[in-house]
């Protein structure tokens, strides 16, 4: 029977995307692995395979259309034998089936190109669990399981909503149908409430400037994501502020050096390569800092995978540096600027911007002197960089002398850092700083 193609989650916050472009078209034949379409999240755009074979009979939604819904068809896949005119003879699916939620794609599996979630439109002959729930499998996978004499309930699907495919079914042992299952209820991800809302709404707003000449800007993917999660950090994280004047010249001079030494390979450090080699070096020296919360608990990271906020037209991403305490400073940079050019090309992975344990956000080339960044949950810490600028300071002997001196904030999660805690951390940052040569030791 014919089967719908469903919008994929292919994040972990994705609620609705935009499908680019068809990379298929009606007639076509598919096969499981073969491209279908690209798909816009919030953050990037992601290829999306198929995971049956089978005949595009129809494509239910173009291609360029926002805000098509996760697990919401947008396409049908007809078996051999099948025509579109059986598309309009299909049943519609259950109230009961229909509102099952698709669990969000895991970090490993949106790293990887998306595959096409299918769900067969329901029959009477469909599987039913021990517990009387539909069993979702595509109508391969059922034909093979009747050949082999599996039985589906006790097999554990791979595809989107733990939907069983054919590689499941040829995988299986036929003792397994036999095995008792140990009872596995799919958990559903849960969905964060939204706070009521405290001000106007957008009506009462657009009153307040009627008569006022303004363009209405409509919010993409990415805009009501950051709204939607700095919102929650301010109000849910507990901040506080920790702040430090820290004297760069001794790195200048350093970086002046190492940079001549550097340009036969085509490799120029910048300041901000320095930073990330010393947050993470930091993070290594105080270690109880290394850490994220996890809701109920807290989790020491044993290495210093350091994000660092990139802007971006209409938003930002936070590409992380995995293991940045061990790469050497070339290899930071040169991993940096791969990670920023493809995160404006809205290029990147969800592997590549997730994760982390501490962030940094650096305003200095804009000018601005400090400012407090936003903790991004789950990291415990954000270190917001100004600019340097020439200022007179007081010597250890005592004499006045002017210093190029940076100021930074560390915005910090108390439910993970506590002050003393993050004092140490942010004393152990500057020291990297003003002693760059350490750095390398």
């Amino acid at each position: 029977m014919p089967t719908e193609i469903l919008m994929p989650a292919l994040s972990p916050t994705m609620e609705e995307g935009t499908l680019a472009k068809w990379l298929v078209k009606e007639g076509d034949t598919v096969a499981s692995g073969d491209l279908l379409a690209e798909i816009e999240t919030d953050k990037a755009t992601m290829e999306f395979e198929a995971v049956d074979e089978g005949v595009i009979g129809k494509i239910l939604i173009p291609e360029g259309s926002e805000g098509v819904k996760v697990n919401s068809p947008i396409a049908v896949l007809l078996e051999d034998g099948e025509s579109a005119d059986d598309i309009g003879a299909t049943p519609a699916a259950p109230a009961a089936a229909a509102n099952k939620a698709a669990p969000a794609a895991s970090e490993e599996a949106a790293s990887a190109p998306a595959q096409a979630t299918t769900a067969a439109t329901p029959a009477p002959a469909a599987p039913q669990g021990a517990d009387g729930n539909r069993i979702f499998a595509s109508p391969l996978a059922r034909r093979i399981a009747a050949d082999k004499g599996l039985d589906l309930s006790q097999l554990n699907g791979s595809g989107p909503r733990g939907r069983i495919v054919k590689a499941d079914v040829e995988n299986a042992k036929p003792q397994a149908a036999a095995a008792p299952a140990a009872a596995a209820p799919a958990t559903a991800a849960a969905s964060a409430a939204a706070a009521a809302p405290t001000g106007p709404s957008a009506d009462q707003v657009a009153r307040m400037y009627e008569g006022r000449t303004y363009e209405e800007v409509k919010l993409d993917g990415m805009r009501k994501t950051i709204a939607a999660r700095l919102t929650e950090a301010k109000q849910t994280v507990p901040h506080f502020y920790l702040r430090r004047d820290i004297q760069l010249d001794a790195l200048l001079k350093f970086r002046g050096e190492l940079n001549k030494q550097l340009e036969a390979r085509g490799v120029k450090l910048s300041v901000n390569d320095f930073i990330i080699k010393a947050c993470a070096l930091a993070l290594q020296a105080v270690p109880d800092a290394n850490a994220v919360w996890a809701g109920d608990r807290v989790l020491k990271m044993e290495a210093s995978d350091v994000a660092v906020a990139v802007a971006i037209e209409g938003g930002l991403f936070t590409p992380v540096l995995q293991n940045s305490d061990t790469k050497s400073l070339s290899t930071l940079s040169t991993e940096m600027k791969d990670l920023a050019k493809r995160a404006r090309d809205r290029k990147l992975a969800p592997h590549e911007y997730q994760g982390g344990s501490f962030a940094i956000s650096n305003l200095g080339m804009f000018g601005i002197d400090n400012f407090d960044a936003i903790v991004n949950p789950p990291h415990a810490g954000i270190l917001a960089v100004g600019a340097g600028v020439k200022k007179p300071v007081v010597g250890a002997d005592g004499e006045l002398a002017v210093a190029t001196v940076m100021s930074v904030t560390m915005s910090v999660d108390h439910r993970v850092i506590d002050g003393a805690l993050g004092a140490e951390l942010l004393n152990a940052i500057k020291d990297n700083l003003e002693n760059p040569m350490m750095m390398l030791a």
